[in-house]
């Protein structure tokens, strides 16, 4: 409960009683400031029961054994979509030569998504019970997790009840809720999307508009003259009516179908040209560039109000800390502003706070700077700023050595000419191997001489070798492993080494005409090639010494660290569209010769789904789903997907595609682009660099998103903060 709710402890007993009322009360204050800390550092919400029990159940809830586990949970479910029926597991997905798949027996994957909603329900039920009722009632996304699962039980039971004969499962499509409701900054990119909609429609209706109004002026256009063959070619190709016209124009949009659709009537009258360069500047290159400006400047300002939130709950969380540990003075007459925080008490609640160490270590070291006296509530705010600045790797000391010989020896291997070197010495390798390419591009492997590149790959790699021992020597073990280039090169060096050493065991030393492919086990030319790929990876060591190229790879690098919930909700998306694709398109897709729709590949038009040999983009399993939406998202003759689902299941299977393309490649798509501009932009401003930690020499480029724009976001007010403090339904406070 409350820390208010034991004071009455104190009233009872006047003598040991109140001591030991006084410590219980202490220590349920420092518990309560440790959980109340580490849902600041995680923004999290604070409004959740704050009783010993419930703050012990909290903390196990978030521990990282109760969440691997249920993100396992979440991960395995997802994944039965592989496995049960219609099952993934065939060597390909064309439609003419897959095999019959394994099928699970009925019960298998039933008893496995048991357990998993068995989890989900003691999840369900532990957040439940920490929010309390009166919270649980106004949670959407609890109320949502409650209603999914007993759809879910309820399917399952239906499910087991057919013996797995059942034609739709609907749990199926829900299956990504699971991860969704996981993910707070899911949520916040989903409310974004839904408060960007709005603005995205806008410029939608526009291009609705525009594709309507040229798709009429078009058949007006190209319907005048039927008498006239050549029109008639291109009426009946891209404007044979009104729907087919229609989805031309759209496909047009993307460029996909660009210029085949103009060609017909542009061979009879260059004239017509204008019809579609018009019709694709204004929707192509002004109207989708315009909705990728607008999405840009809704979303970053809609997650601008998602990341003031954010920073709200950790000042919020930081505050409530702070108010309990200072709860105490209460006894006393004095209030907690007067009074502040202990430092020694903050110490002991930071040492049992989940937090990175070389954080925690950066807040106490400022923590004992106090001397002793009490912290005010701005001051305990500030410690916390050392959470948000740079992330620190400090290198180990190198070697000491005595004689003036070997100090020398490691001045040289170790400064960062011997690097620029090593550079040097990969270049010429990369060079020598792309020589030896075209050299050898006209020659069959058995007519080709492996002696000189033989040589060459094991002069390289000798250097290789040296080189790894020379760092060694200069940095010290620790030290060169404590480089992530090094451990590249070092596992690179290694495999390298490996590889020559089985060459030369198996085929002893090259010499001129030599073609050990003829003799023994192993093929010497595969092997090359596989060293020879090896050394192009190693090349890349170059990255970290040009600037502008390592500004740009570790701005990919924070993309992929801060992706998660961009990519989550792509999964998502996929996930529901590949499962209604099953459902709507499995089986429309035949071999040749087993349905009068299919012709051969003789008599189909060229450029068609059959001439192309499309047969693996269909949607009878759920890998080949993935792969079939990927393709379209990619919209890289996408309208050969479009005309073909349309002959073989009708024509209201282009409403499936474009809502595909219009959540994938138009909303997605843009979305990415904005988050890749802001991380883009961040970086190249030199001003907008984190301040490094007191004592550090290397900081490593890894920012939140939180921290991309922390800069501009405003902080909270005092009279805000505890407006929502005294608004707890769990803590009762002194002021």
């Amino acid at each position: 409960m409350a820390a208010a709710e034991t004071q009455p402890l104190l009233v009872r007993d006047r003598g040991s009683g109140a001591r030991s009322g006084t410590t219980a009360r202490q220590e349920l204050c420092i518990d309560q400031a440790v959980v109340f800390i580490e849902d600041a550092i995680k923004y999290r919400s604070i409004y959740h029961r704050m009783d010993a029990g419930s703050l012990w159940l909290y903390r196990w809830y978030y521990s990282n054994l109760c969440q691997r586990v249920l993100g396992f949970t979440i991960f395995l479910i997802l994944a039965l979509a592989f496995v049960e029926f219609p099952s993934s597991f065939t060597r390909t997905a064309d439609v003419r030569y897959r095999s019959q798949p394994w099928q699970p027996p009925c019960g298998l994957t039933e008893t496995i998504e048991a357990l998993c909603m068995l989890i989900f329900l003691v999840d369900l039920s532990v957040k439940g019970y920490l929010v309390g009722q009166a919270q649980l009632q106004e949670n959407l996304w609890l109320l949502a997790y409650f209603v999914v699962l007993v759809v879910s039980v309820v399917d399952w039971i239906v499910s087991l009840s057919l013996a797995c004969e059942e034609s739709l499962r609907v749990r199926r499509s829900l299956r990504p809720f699971f991860l969704l409701q996981n993910s707070s900054m899911m949520k916040k990119t989903l409310k974004c999307i839904r408060w960007s909609l709005p603005e995205m429609a806008s410029v939608g209706l526009l291009l609705t508009i525009h594709l309507c109004l040229f798709t009429i002026i078009g058949m007006l256009l190209f319907t005048i003259g039927e008498k006239d063959e050549a029109q008639n070619e291109e009426r009946l190709t891209y404007f044979q009516n009104l729907p087919e016209a229609l989805t031309s124009l759209l496909v047009l949009l993307t460029t996909s179908n660009n210029p085949d659709v103009m060609i017909p009537a542009y061979t009879q009258n260059r004239v017509s040209a204008l019809f579609f360069i018009l019709f694709t500047l204004i929707g192509s290159l002004f109207l989708m560039n315009l909705l990728t400006a607008i999405i840009y400047n809704q979303f970053r300002g809609y997650l601008m109000k998602s990341l003031q939130t954010s920073l709200f709950r950790r000042r919020l969380g930081a505050r409530a800390a702070y108010e309990v540990l200072a709860s105490t003075a209460g006894q006393t007459g004095a209030t907690s502003e007067a009074v502040g925080v202990n430092p020694e008490d903050f110490l002991r609640v930071l040492q049992k706070t989940q937090l990175p160490k070389i954080f925690k270590e950066a807040i106490m070291q400022k923590a004992r700077s106090y001397d002793g006296r009490p912290m005010l509530a701005d001051e305990f705010q500030k410690l916390f700023d050392e959470v948000d600045k740079g992330v620190i790797k400090e290198h180990p000391p190198k070697p000491q050595y005595q004689s003036l010989f070997l100090q020398s020896v490691q001045f040289i291997f170790s400064h960062r000419y011997f690097d620029y070197l090593g550079n040097v010495i990969a270049l010429g390798n990369l060079l020598s191997i792309c020589v030896f390419l075209v050299l050898d591009s006209d020659l069959l492997p058995g007519e080709r001489d492996d002696f000189v590149l033989g040589i060459i790959d094991h002069v390289f790699i000798l250097y290789y070798v040296l080189e790894l021992l020379f760092k060694v020597f200069a940095q010290g073990l620790r030290g060169y492993l404590s480089y992530c280039s090094n451990v590249f090169d070092g596992i690179l060096t290694i495999v390298l080494l490996v590889l020559e050493i089985s060459t030369l065991a198996v085929y002893r030393l090259p010499h001129s005409g030599w073609k050990p492919k003829q003799y023994g086990p192993l093929s010497l030319w595969d092997m090359t090639r596989l060293v020879n790929t090896l050394i192009v990876f190693r090349f890349l060591r170059i990255i970290p010494n040009v600037k502008p190229m390592a500004i740009v790879t570790s701005t990919i690098l924070g993309l992929i660290q801060n992706l998660r919930a961009f990519g989550g909700i792509l999964v998502v998306v996929y996930y529901v569209f590949a499962i209604i694709g099953i459902n709507l398109f499995r089986g429309v897709i035949v071999p040749p010769g087993n349905s009068s729709l299919v012709p051969n590949n003789s008599s189909a038009p060229c450029g068609s789904f059959e001439q192309l040999g499309y047969w693996s983009n269909n949607f009878d399993d759920f890998a080949a789903a993935l792969i079939t939406l990927w393709n379209v998202m990619v919209v890289n003759n996408w309208q050969v997907l479009l005309d073909a689902y349309r002959r073989y299941s009708g024509p209201w299977s282009t409403v499936y595609f474009v809502l595909w393309w219009l959540v994938s490649s138009v909303i997605w798509v843009n979305l990415f682009l904005a988050l890749l501009l802001e991380n883009f932009l961040h970086r190249w401003d030199p001003q907008s660099h984190n301040q490094l930690l007191v004592g550090t020499r290397q900081t490593t480029y890894q920012m939140s998103v939180e921290l991309m724009f922390r800069d501009i976001l405003e902080e909270p007010k005092e009279e805000e903060l505890m407006e929502k403090l005294h608004k707890h339904p769990h803590l009762q406070l002194y002021r």
